[in-house]
C-alpha cells in the first residue's frame, strides 16, 4: 500500500465509520439524501481519485480508487461514490472539467442507446436510459455515445431531464432517465485510453469491488453473531459445522477481494478486460454462496430488517446482476479463450499480470 492508498484508507474508513450508520442507510432507502456524508467525501477529495491534480483531483490511479470502492461496499454507503469516480474519470480523460456534486452515468445497460447529435455549436442528447444508478440524486449525468462515428462524452445537468424513480433490491435508486434533445453543458471526444464500452467494463469492475467489501461485512457480522449466540449451552462458534461454514465464507470473501483488487491494478496497465471479467465471475459467485452462508448461521434473525446483515446481503444480490451477471462475463471469457485457441489457454491463465 503506497502513501496515497494509506491516506485514502484512513480517511475513508473514518468518514464511513462516523457518518454511515444503520439509521442513515435506512433513511437513504426511504429517499433522504445523506448530505453530511457526501459533503465529507467531497471535501476530503474521495470522489475524484482519478482526476489529475491540475484539474482539482487527487491525481491517483485505479488501485487508489479500489480503496474507496471496497470501503463503500463494506459500509453500504448510500451515495453514488463509485459512479462519481467513474464519471469524473471519463470527464478528465476527455479533457473536460469535473463539476462538484454527485455524478452518475448513462446509459448503463447494453440494450439502451442514447443519440448524441450536433445542433449548431452544441451537442444534444436524446433517448431513454433505464436503471441509471442514482439518476435523480445526481447533479450531473455523464453520457457516452457516438458523434460522427467516434465515442464522445457529454455532461448533462440533472435538472434538465425527466426522471422516473425506481430502485433495486437494496432500495438504491435505479432510475429511468429521458433525454429529449437535451443540450450538454460540455462535450468532447472520449480519451484515447477509454474503451468503447467503458461504462459497462469499468462499471462491472466497480461492482466487483463493492461486492468484495460487502462480503467482508457479511463475514464480520457472521463471526460476531456465532461468537455471542449460545445454543445448547455453548456458543455457535464451538460447533464444527458452523466453523466449516465460516471457513467457506472466509475463503469466498478472500477470493472475491483478491480478484477485484487485481482487476483494479490491471486497469492501471490499460488492458483489464480479462481481469475484470474474472473479478465479476468470482465476486458474483461468492455473493450468492456467501450471502446464503451468512444468513444460514444467523438463522431467522438475519432476515429481519432490524438486523444489519441485510444491508450487505441485499446489495450483494443486487450488484451481482448489474453491468452483466457472472454468467454473462463467463461467456465472454469463454469466447475469448476460443478465439485465442487451446494452446493459449494455459499461458493466459498463468501469465504474470
Amino acid at each position: 500500500m503506497n502513501d496515497l492508498q494509506a491516506i485514502l484508507a484512513e480517511t475513508v474508513g473514518r468518514i464511513f465509520t462516523d457518518l454511515v450508520s444503520d439509521t442513515v442507510i435506512s433513511a437513504a432507502e426511504q429517499g433522504t439524501w445523506p448530505a453530511k456524508l457526501w459533503d465529507a467525501l467531497e471535501e476530503n477529495g474521495i470522489t475524484q481519485p482519478l482526476v489529475p491534480e491540475s484539474r482539482g483531483g487527487a491525481g491517483g490511479a485505479w488501485r487508489d480508487a479500489w480503496v474507496a470502492v471496497r470501503a463503500a461496499g463494506k459500509h453500504a454507503a448510500p451515495v453514488p461514490l463509485p459512479e462519481t469516480i467513474m464519471a469524473s474519470w471519463l470527464l478528465a480523460e476527455a479533457g473536460l472539467d469535473v463539476p462538484p456534486g454527485p455524478l452518475t452515468l448513462a446509459p448503463v445497460r447494453t440494450e439502451d442507446r442514447l443519440r448524441l447529435e450536433r445542433r449548431g455549436g452544441a451537442i444534444t442528447v436524446s433517448g431513454v436510459a433505464t436503471r441509471v444508478p442514482w439518476g435523480a440524486a445526481a447533479r450531473h449525468l455523464v453520457v457516452t455515445g457516438a458523434v460522427d462515428d467516434r465515442p464522445w462524452v457529454a455532461l448533462v445537468p440533472g435538472t434538465a431531464l425527466v426522471i422516473a424513480h425506481d430502485h433495486n433490491m437494496a432500495l438504491e435508486p435505479r432510475d429511468t432517465v429521458t433525454f429529449d434533445g437535451t443540450p450538454a453543458v460540455a462535450a468532447a471526444p472520449a480519451g484515447a485510453r477509454v474503451p468503447a464500452d467503458a461504462v459497462r467494463l469499468m462499471g462491472v469492475m466497480m461492482r466487483a469491488g463493492q461486492m468484495a467489501g460487502a462480503l467482508e461485512r457479511a463475514l464480520e457480522e457472521a463471526v460476531k453473531h456465532v461468537t455471542v449466540r449460545v445454543q445448547f449451552g455453548r456458543p455457535l462458534a464451538k460447533f464444527q459445522a458452523v466453523q466449516h461454514q465460516l471457513a467457506v465464507l472466509g475463503e469466498l470473501t478472500a477470493a472475491a477481494r483478491v480478484a477485484a483488487e487485481h482487476a483494479f491494478r490491471a486497469a492501471d496497465r490499460g488492458e483489464p478486460r480479462f481481469e475484470i471479467a474474472c473479478a465479476k465471475v468470482r465476486a458474483g459467485e461468492a455473493a450468492g454462496a456467501g450471502a446464503s452462508i451468512a444468513h444460514g448461521v444467523h438463522g431467522a434473525i438475519g432476515f429481519t430488517y432490524e438486523h444489519v446483515l441485510h444491508f450487505a446481503t441485499r446489495r450483494l444480490w443486487s450488484w451481482r446482476s448489474e453491468f452483466g451477471t457472472e454468467a454473462t462475463w463467463a461467456e465472454e471469457l469463454g469466447r475469448a479463450a476460443c478465439r485465442a485457441g487451446a494452446d493459449q489457454l494455459w499461458p493466459t491463465l498463468t501469465a504474470s499480470r
